[in-house]
């Protein structure tokens, strides 16, 4: 059923690609750790989703084309299904949660189901930076009121509290809810502490999500994977698969590794790294503005593109003429964004 919505729903949309943009020539970048960005980034993870709480709409007065206009044409289908999940569980009472989603499929996912009624969805990844995030979705008086600060992902040397009064009378949370699911032990996120010696041997974030994926399980499992240095990494993921990754992951590159479930609260992340400053170029062209975020000649970054190096919101397929506009976000491999 939802195959065929979203093949009449992507029938029905026009073309929506990244090229498609009036701006005008001058921009403002933002890079993080030599990372590019055009002017601000609103709606993705970077900067912390909003929750689905804002409108709502007749689910009998809406059409299907209604609630997914404006979704990428790549997205359509995947975010039908999860839509269809959502009002699911919001016609059951009770809560679903999705597996693990890129910043681009998440932000499409939350517009769609903050225009249906009755069902909200709130992003957790296990800290409030996380990019790949899971959505838990089902009734506002189910899900509850998420918390204002969430365990987990503390920044060093910050030593801010993330209690709320809640907390302090220390009472559980509701079977269910949003804060029992997002949890700091036994939620739908966990931290699973991939520790070995790699000072002989260093390994990147590609050798982990590798050696990962190469004991058998797919990617939307996964959740952001950290690389502390030369001790290992810090790997977010389902439930499940910190259970089976315990045993299952031996080594990664030629470093034998054990792993180890720890809270979220004792996961500890460095601030992030951002350099803004102002560039005016010819073009809004995405070798343009990426050559000047990178930092590098237009040249190279035109060869990088071309070599599938870079994406626009997390989507593959760019070209170097591909226009990019307010808001965009441009990923460069083993560069940043």
């Amino acid at each position: 059923a939802a195959r065929a919505l979203a093949t009449r729903v992507a029938a029905a949309l026009p073309g929506r690609d990244a090229s498609a943009s009036g701006e005008p020539s001058s921009a403002v970048v933002t890079s993080s750790r030599c990372a590019s960005r055009a002017v601000s980034r609103r709606g993705l993870r970077g900067e912390r989703v909003i929750p689905c709480a804002g409108k709502k709409v007749s689910r009998g007065g809406g059409s299907a084309s209604g609630l997914l206009s404006g979704v990428h044409p790549d997205s359509v289908e995947a975010v039908a299904r999860i839509v269809e999940k959502a009002q699911a569980a919001s016609d059951q009472w009770r809560v679903e949660t999705t597996a693990f989603l890129d910043p681009a499929l998440a932000a499409d996912a939350l517009m769609c189901i903050e225009r249906a009624a009755d069902v909200a969805a709130f992003p957790w990844g296990g800290h409030e930076r996380a990019e790949r995030v899971r959505l838990i979705m089902g009734r506002p008086e189910t899900l509850g009121e998420p918390w204002e600060e969430l365990g987990g992902g503390s920044a060093e040397g910050d030593e801010s509290s993330a209690t709320t009064e809640d907390d302090a009378s220390n009472d559980p949370p509701p079977e269910n809810s949003f804060r029992a699911l997002a949890s700091d032990t036994d939620g739908a996120v966990v931290f699973l502490d991939v520790r070995g010696n790699f000072v002989f041997d260093a390994a990147d974030h590609r050798d982990f999500l590798g050696a990962v994926l190469g004991t058998g399980i797919e990617r939307d499992r996964i959740g952001d994977i950290y690389v502390q240095g030369e001790r290992g990494a810090a790997i977010l993921c389902a439930p499940e698969m910190a259970t089976f990754l315990s045993s299952a992951l031996k080594s990664v590159r030629s470093v034998p590794v054990k792993c180890f479930v720890e809270p979220l609260s004792s996961l500890r992340l460095p601030p992030p790294r951002r350099d803004e400053f102002t560039s005016i170029e010819a073009s809004m062209r995405l070798d343009a503005v990426a050559s000047a975020g990178f930092r590098m000649s237009r040249s190279k970054m035109s060869d990088l593109i071309s070599a599938g190096a870079v994406r626009v919101n997390w989507r593959e397929g760019c070209k170097p003429k591909t226009l990019v506009c307010s808001g965009d976000v441009i990923s460069l491999r083993g560069k940043g964004r």
